[in-house]
C-alpha cells in the first residue's frame, strides 16, 4: 500500500525545495499536471513571487493543453512544513556545496522514508554533496532544463549509494509529468545536454572571437540548420542519416577524415574582458530592446509550437 500522498503508486503531493527560475518552474508543471505542490524558500515573499512567477508560466504551458491551479499550491516558512508528507521532492537550491550540504541534511532528517529527493544541480557530482547522509541511497540529481516547465528532458543519475529503486522511482515520476527521462550510467559534471552545449557554445564564441560571422549570424544559422535536424533525429542518429543508404558506417569510413580535420581545428577560446564585451553587445543587438521578459515569451511560444508539432507526428 501507497504512502498517503501515493494512490496506485503515483505521487500526488510534491515539495518544491527552492522557487527561482528553476523551482518556479517545476511548480508550474506539477501544478498544470494535477499535483499539490507544498512549497519552501529561504528569501522573505517568495510566496508572492512564486505565484507571480506561476501565473507567466500559464500562457505557454496552455498552448499545450496545461494549466496550472494555483489552488493546489501553499507555501511554507519552515522546511519541514513543506516537505515532511511529500511524496517526491524536487531540491532548487544555488549550485553550490556551501548551500547543497547542510540543506540536504536537512531534507535527509525530514523527509518521510521511502520519498525521493531529487536534485536540479546542473554542475555538481551527488556522491560527496550526500557523504555521510544517512537516507543518501534516495537521493537522485534530476537536472531539467530551462525552462522546467516546457522542456521535455530530465536528466537522472545517482551518486555511489544511490539505491536503483530511487532512480526508477524518479523517472516514473517525471513521466507522469509528461517528461523525458534520460539515465545516465554514471555521474558526470554537466551531464549530457550541459556538456553538449558547452561544447557548441565555445565553437560559437570562437567563431566571434575569429570574426568569422557575428552572434546573430551564428544563431540564424544554428536555428535553421541543425537546431531543427537535432529536433527531429539527435545528433547521432542525424549522421547515420548523412552517410546514405550505407548509414554511419559509410559516414565514418568516407567523411570521418574530414570530420577529425574540423576537430583538430577546433580550439577553447578565453573570455577574455574584450571578447566579453563583444558578446555582450553582439547578444544585445539581437534583443533589440526586447525585455528579457518578452523574450522569455517569445522563445516560449515557439518551444510550444514546436512541441506541439513534434507530438503531432510522434501520436499520429
Amino acid at each position: 500500500m501507497g504512502r498517503p500522498q501515493e494512490v496506485g503508486g503515483r505521487v500526488l503531493s510534491a515539495a518544491v525545495v527552492g522557487t527561482g527560475l528553476i523551482g518556479s518552474g517545476w511548480t508550474a508543471l506539477m501544478l498544470a499536471r494535477g499535483l499539490a505542490v507544498r512549497a519552501w524558500d529561504p528569501s522573505p515573499g517568495f510566496d508572492e513571487r512564486l505565484r507571480a512567477a506561476v501565473a507567466a508560466r500559464a500562457p505557454a504551458l496552455s498552448r499545450l493543453g496545461l494549466a496550472p491551479d494555483l489552488s493546489r499550491l501553499t507555501c511554507h516558512d519552515r522546511l519541514e512544513e513543506a516537505v515532511g508528507d511529500a511524496g517526491f521532492v524536487q531540491e532548487n537550491a544555488p549550485d553550490t556545496e556551501e548551500a547543497k550540504r547542510p540543506l540536504f541534511a536537512a531534507l535527509d532528517a525530514a523527509v518521510p522514508l521511502g520519498s525521493v529527493i531529487a536534485s536540479s544541480s546542473s554542475a555538481l557530482l551527488l556522491t560527496p554533496l550526500v557523504s555521510g547522509l544517512a537516507g543518501a541511497e534516495r537521493f537522485v540529481l534530476g537536472h531539467p532544463i530551462t525552462p522546467a516547465d516546457l522542456m521535455p528532458l530530465v536528466e537522472v543519475s545517482g551518486g555511489e549509494r544511490t539505491a536503483r529503486w530511487a532512480i526508477e522511482a524518479a523517472v516514473a515520476f517525471y513521466r507522469s509529468l509528461g517528461k523525458r527521462p534520460v539515465v545516465l550510467r554514471r555521474e558526470i559534471a554537466g551531464h549530457i545536454a550541459g556538456r553538449l552545449a558547452a561544447a557548441l557554445y565555445r565553437e560559437a564564441v570562437a567563431l566571434v572571437e575569429d570574426g568569422i560571422a557575428d552572434a546573430a549570424t551564428i544563431d540564424e544559422a544554428l536555428r535553421h540548420s541543425m537546431g531543427l535536424r537535432w529536433a527531429a533525429t539527435g545528433v547521432h542518429l542525424s549522421y547515420h542519416l548523412g552517410g546514405g543508404a550505407g548509414g554511419l558506417r559509410h559516414y565514418l569510413d568516407h567523411l570521418g577524415p574530414a570530420q577529425e580535420r574540423r576537430w583538430a581545428s577546433m580550439r577553447t577560446p578565453r573570455l577574455t574582458p574584450e571578447l566579453k564585451e563583444r558578446l555582450v553587445a553582439e547578444v544585445e543587438a539581437i534583443a533589440a530592446g526586447r525585455s528579457i521578459a518578452a523574450l522569455e515569451a517569445e522563445r516560449d511560444a515557439r518551444l510550444a509550437a514546436i512541441l506541439a508539432a513534434l507530438a503531432e507526428v510522434e501520436h499520429g
